[in-house]
C-alpha cells in the first residue's frame, strides 16, 4: 500500500516586498491550495528602488514607505495563504553580508522546504535581484549541508528552482517548467492589486501569464491552460523512472 504524500512545503524568496507577488505568487497559492504550506522571506522592503511613486508624496519618509510596503506585503501573503518573514536588509544596494545569510539560512532550516523559489541569477537592470539570487543559493546549501552528515543542524536538499525575471531574454533564464495558475487565478490577481506602490506592473505580469500559458498548451495540448508562471529548475531532478 502506497504511503500517503506529506504536503508540499514552499519557500520563496523574494528581494523586495512585491517580487514574490509577480513572479511567484501563482506558486504560492497552488502550493497552498493543495493544503502544503508557503513561506515568503523579503529581504527588504524595496523602500528606495522600488517605490517610486510613494516618494511622489510630499514629505515622504523612509519609514513611513518601508510600513507602506510591509503592509501591502502582509496582506498579498495572506491573499495567498502564506506567511511572509522582513529580513530589512535594505535595497539599492541589498547587501546580505554574513549576518544576513546566517539569517536566511536559519529560516530554511526552519520551514525545511521541499522546494525553494528564488531570483535568476544576473539582472542587467536590477542590482537586487542578482545579490538576492546568491545569497539564496548559498543559504540553501548551508542549510542542507551538501546532503551529507555535518557539525551543523541541517535539512533535506530542497529543490530550487528560480522564477521569471522581468526581461528574461537579458537574464540568461531559460524556463524548465511551467506552472499552470489558472486555477488560483483570482488569488494572484487580488495578490497583485495589493501592491499598490507598484500597480503598475499588474498589466505586464497579466499578460505574461498569458503568453507563457500560451507556451504551456503548445508543449502539452493542455488547452485548459489560461494563465501560466515560469520556471528554471537550478538542479537536476533526482526520479525513480523516466
Amino acid at each position: 500500500m502506497a504511503q500517503p504524500t506529506a504536503p508540499p512545503t514552499l519557500l520563496v524568496v523574494s528581494a523586495h516586498s512585491a517580487d514574490f507577488v509577480w513572479r511567484a505568487a501563482g506558486a504560492i497559492a497552488t502550493t497552498t491550495a493543495n493544503g502544503g504550506t508557503a513561506t515568503v522571506v523579503s529581504l527588504s522592503f524595496g523602500e528606495r528602488g522600488e517605490s517610486g511613486e510613494l516618494w511622489k508624496e510630499e514629505g515622504q519618509t523612509v519609514g513611513n514607505v518601508k510600513a507602506i510596503r510591509r503592509a501591502e506585503a502582509e496582506t498579498a501573503a495572506a491573499l495567498l495563504g502564506a506567511d511572509v518573514v522582513f529580513l530589512d536588509r535594505g535595497d539599492y544596494p541589498l547587501v546580505m553580508d554574513g549576518g544576513a545569510i546566517d539569517e536566511l539560512t536559519d529560516v530554511l532550516r526552519d520551514v525545511a522546504p521541499d522546494v525553494v523559489l528564488g531570483h535568476a541569477r544576473q539582472d542587467p537592470f536590477n542590482p537586487d535581484h542578482g545579490v538576492a539570487s546568491e545569497a539564496t543559493i548559498r543559504a540553501r546549501q548551508l542549510a542542507s549541508g551538501a546532503g551529507v552528515a555535518s557539525g551543523f543542524r541541517t535539512i533535506t536538499p530542497p529543490a530550487l528552482l528560480l522564477f521569471e525575471p522581468h526581461q528574461p531574454e537579458l537574464c540568461g533564464f531559460v524556463p524548465t517548467t511551467f506552472l499552470d495558475i489558472t486555477p488560483v487565478w483570482e488569488q494572484k490577481l487580488a495578490a497583485m492589486d495589493a501592491m499598490g506602490a507598484q500597480g503598475y506592473l499588474r498589466q505586464y505580469y497579466t499578460e505574461r501569464a498569458g503568453h507563457r500559458a500560451n507556451h504551456a498548451r503548445r508543449i502539452s495540448g493542455r488547452s485548459e491552460i489560461r494563465y501560466a508562471e515560469a520556471f528554471q529548475r537550478e538542479l537536476p531532478q533526482v526520479v525513480d523512472a523516466l
